[in-house]
């Protein structure tokens, strides 16, 4: 069983993480192709999917997949079934309400958005549109969320991975291709492309629903055999049924919704407090290079920090079923030095090389890079979030994450208008790291009194984690400096050829640092510390 749920973690801590790596890589060819001044259409389409979609379907397939496992640990497999044949149902009828509510919100939304017909860069019709365009994947993606929970009930995490891996990959070639036929064959305007680009995300859930599909044939005779072996379904109600399934779905919904959420606040609050400062010629390109350019890049650290963390989770949650002291200490004390060691020297490297890496990934843009270089920081806030928040969920505070999540949020909303009016752009990060922070503290303090959670080892290794990384970021610093006195950027390869040189001599510093010091054996156990001892490195 521990194998199974390390195998099982590990599959989808990877599928995850190529699908969120193609789905910043393709904005590179795709920014090329539309143009600066288009790309904001497409994230407009975005966040009110985003939201919409993780209100349909966040959480769904965990609670599920929770629903049908504690079943099925008792033989029960009927009743698993009888969950997924009725939510089949469910979610069908999820799906097309979902995509009504967005598709005729459309124009209600889009009217936060243009607030300045004359000096805006986008009409409310075309704002309209793509928000319509990109609501037809609803019909599709919640269905496969039920069919995903099932199979992770049932110990088969490949078909989630793969199917995601797939739905992102087909919608990326259906949005680069269309885009370049659309703007470079039929000579049309790149605001057509990006419609095209919107709709791309029902093609790609279209995909990813066959993949499932393949998936239940292979396994169909097995989970037939189990059926036939399982005692007659429980006489639990559908009410009970859905009950129980929607209590295990609404911390997994908030925790998956809260970013989407904080996005929404910035498009229904930013371009009017631009505007009510004289910025209205510029706030469509701000609100691009914040919500959509730089905000993929920062989700780079916390996905690889959280891919980690999380993978140790479940045994957070087997120590505090247990009631052991000691490996709940331990595990928490890895879970957040791992995070933090992981996730600190990447924001770091994105301050220094934000003018690099803006321009490699998009184009020079001073603005750019100075969004990006403010905002790299809060990924640190982020990734704290989603481990103190997986952490609740382990130990049974789901009310925490309730109380948490929305008393952030309400501190975004409020400080986000007054405070972009006085920074700008910079206003709405500010806004944003408030709202997390005081989520994360909270959710610090709660793990701290109900686990007793007390580590001053933990306090000495964040010391050393920040003395090596000031180490670190001296290094980088003065290569960079190097760099640019010989040659400055002037052009794309460039910047990628200096981003790459400063990451080398990084990783080089912050490695050696790391493993001469036995910080990096202590942390990632013992196969590291003999690999390591080979090399001569202290364990």
């Amino acid at each position: 069983m521990s194998s199974n749920l390390v195998k099982g973690t590990a599959i989808l801590t990877i599928g995850l993480f190529l699908s969120k790596a193609l789905g910043l890589l393709y904005v590179i060819p795709f920014y090329a192709i539309v143009g600066e001044e288009n790309v904001g259409l497409y994230q407009y389409a975005y966040i009110p999917y985003n939201l919409a979609l993780a209100v349909a379907i966040s959480g769904a397939p965990l609670a599920i997949s929770k629903f049908v496992s504690k079943y099925n640990a008792v033989g029960d497999y009927a009743t698993g079934r009888k969950l997924m044949k009725s939510g089949m149902l469910v979610m069908i009828g999820t799906g097309i309400l979902s995509f009504l509510v967005l598709f005729f919100m459309a124009e209600p939304i889009a009217n936060f958005v243009i607030v300045d017909d004359d000096r805006q860069k986008f009409t409310l019709a075309e704002v309209t549109s793509v928000i319509r365009w990109v609501s037809f994947a609803l019909l599709v993606v919640p269905l496969m969320s039920i069919v995903r929970g099932y199979l992770q009930g049932n110990q088969k995490f490949e078909p989630t991975s793969v199917s995601q891996l797939v739905e992102q990959i087909v919608r990326i070639v259906v949005v680069l291709l269309g885009a370049f036929i659309v703007v470079n064959v039929m000579d049309l305007s790149p605001r057509t492309a990006v419609k095209f680009a919107v709709f791309a995300a029902f093609i790609g859930a279209l995909a990813g629903l066959v993949v499932l599909y393949r998936y239940w044939m292979k396994y169909k005779p097995e989970f037939n055999q189990l059926y036939a072996s399982s005692p007659p379904a429980s006489d639990i109600t559908f009410l009970d049924m859905y009950k129980e399934v929607i209590g295990y779905t609404i911390p997994f919904v908030l925790v998956g919704v809260i970013n989407p959420l904080y996005q929404f606040v910035d498009m229904l609050t930013f371009n009017n407090a631009m505007k009510s400062i004289g910025l209205s010629d510029v706030m469509d390109t701000y609100f691009t290079m914040l919500n959509f350019l730089t905000h993929k890049v920062v989700m780079i650290p916390v996905m690889v920090a959280t891919g980690f963390s999380m993978a140790l989770i479940p045994v957070i949650t087997s120590y505090y079923t247990k009631k052991d002291q000691k490996g709940l200490t331990r595990s928490l004390d890895q879970t957040f030095q791992i995070m933090l060691f992981l996730t600190v020297p990447m924001v770091l490297g994105l301050i220094v090389l934000s003018n690099e890496t803006y321009t490699f990934l998009y184009s020079k843009s001073t603005a750019g890079a100075g969004v990006l270089a403010s905002y790299a920081p809060v990924a640190i806030l982020f990734g704290l979030y989603s481990v103190t928040a997986a952490i609740l969920q382990g130990i049974d505070r789901h009310k925490w994450i309730v109380f948490t999540s929305l008393t952030g949020l309400l501190f975004k909303m409020i400080l986000n208008i007054p405070l972009i009016k006085i920074f700008e752009v910079n206003g709405a990060i500010a806004a944003t790291a408030i709202g997390y922070a005081i989520a994360v503290g909270i959710n610090i303090y709660v793990i701290s009194r109900v686990l007793h959670y007390r580590s001053r080892m933990v306090s000495r290794r964040l010391i050393l984690i920040g003395i090596f990384n000031v180490i670190m970021l001296i290094a980088v610093h003065f290569t960079l400096k190097g760099l640019l006195a010989i040659s400055p950027v002037h052009g794309k390869m460039q910047a990628l050829l200096y981003v790459m040189i400063c990451a080398v001599v990084g990783v080089i510093v912050y490695g050696a640092l790391s493993l001469k010091s036995g910080l990096a054996q202590k942390l990632f156990g013992d196969r590291l510390t003999r690999i390591t001892k080979k090399f001569g490195f202290g364990g």
